[in-house]
């Protein structure tokens, strides 16, 4: 752990965005290559990493573990040793302690490489943050072929659980979306006279109402659906009707059916709304993640090794979440489980969200992930292989 520690917190002073992983890459690949890794890769998919670890027992199948090394476009608001060195970037999301993590799983598994048959892929993605993100750019550089991989693993610190709990769900675990932008243009004028103008502001705002219906009375409640509209920029004087407004937001959902209707119906609802305002608006929509889907045996032996490395009372029922996640593009290509690592700790303050300025995490929690997923993989490929 001392090493897992050390190598988190070096990432944590020098973060960096998506795709722009140059330092935290060569990092990576010295870290990997002074453990004895075979057949180091750089430069996939952008900076993607990958290297290989034989098992000392012979061939076999071939279980790929993921970690995303992006940071986000933040000032970190942290007092800490170890706080961000580059001005506006910062780990807000734990990437800097999955890829130390996975560094730290390497070490265990090169010295246990003499008790499995196959071989261990660790993969260090790019770009995870930002849609279509580093993983379908990795996978179409052909990072899980030669060798093939045969199923997938990845973790998420999370700071809603507990430090040291390991939360899960077979199935659709993390919704699939979007991004939108919906850019409205009417006809300026004197705020004085708004007759003489297509107000855009009034027409936007029609838009933001009626899209919650298709939610509301569009989707059936068993079902899961969301459509956020985040951002509504119009205009800049107080007596002026602007010509243009732009609308920003997001849809998700946990099937991709309802997804595709949302998009459908709000294409609909923008046509229908302008045509009645005299306005024209435009619909923009960059696809983001599908919906991760853990795969049920591969679920089953994580939840069997998390008992036994954290204890049953510490492992939790994952309910599924609207946010999305990069590893669903792993999902859509071999079986795949993705897993929850709880490093909240109320007590030291370790409680902010993901996202946030001040976000930090409780290092004591990143040993359970690390044994977890250790156990897994050893349990995968020696059911598959013994």
């Amino acid at each position: 752990m001392p090493g897992v520690v050390a190598d988190r917190r070096y990432l944590h002073e020098h973060p960096e965005l998506s795709f722009h992983e140059d330092e935290t890459a060569r990092f990576v690949a010295d870290r990997l290559a002074s453990l004895g890794l075979d057949d180091i890769r750089t430069g996939i998919g952008g900076t993607g990493v990958t290297a290989l670890i034989h098992g000392g027992r012979g061939p076999g199948r071939v279980a790929m573990v993921r970690a995303d090394m992006d940071a986000l476009p933040i000032e970190e608001a942290n007092e800490v040793d170890y706080a961000s060195r580059t001005a506006g970037v910062m780990h807000a999301c734990g990437h800097d302690a999955h890829t130390a993590m996975l560094l730290g799983l390497s070490r265990i598994l090169m010295d246990r490489r003499d008790s499995f048959a196959g071989i261990v892929k660790v993969l260090f993605q790019p770009a995870e943050e930002v849609p279509p993100g580093g993983a379908i750019a990795m996978i179409e550089a052909g990072a899980l072929d030669d060798p093939h991989v045969d199923a997938a693993f990845g973790l998420h610190v999370a700071s809603e659980y507990p430090a040291g709990r390991i939360a899960l769900r077979p199935g659709a675990s993390m919704a699939c979306g979007n991004i939108f932008s919906i850019h409205i243009h009417g006809k300026g004028g004197h705020a004085a006279h708004p007759y003489r103008a297509v107000d855009p502001v009034v027409v936007g705002s029609q838009v933001v109402i009626a899209l919650q219906a298709l939610v509301s009375r569009e989707t059936d409640p068993v079902n899961t659906g969301v459509v956020s509209i985040t951002a509504f920029m119009a205009g800049e004087a107080f007596n002026v009707i602007p010509d243009t407004a732009e609308l920003r937001g997001t849809m998700r959902s946990l099937d991709d059916d309802i997804l595709a209707n949302l998009e459908k119906r709000t294409a609909a609802m923008c046509e229908g709304i302008g045509a009645a305002f005299g306005a024209t608006i435009e619909l923009d929509i960059t696809p983001g993640y599908p919906v991760l889907v853990n795969d049920d045996d591969l679920t089953a032996i994580v939840r069997g090794a998390a008992v036994d490395v954290v204890g049953a009372e510490n492992v939790i029922d994952m309910p599924p979440v609207m946010g999305g996640e990069d590893f669903a593009r792993y999902c859509k290509v071999c079986p795949s489980v993705f897993f929850n690592v709880g490093v909240r700790n109320d007590d030291l303050g370790f409680n902010w969200p993901h996202h946030h300025p001040r976000f930090d995490l409780d290092e004591e929690g990143l040993g359970a992930g690390i044994a977890t997923m250790a156990e897994s993989v050893l349990r995968y490929l020696d059911q598959v292989n013994g």
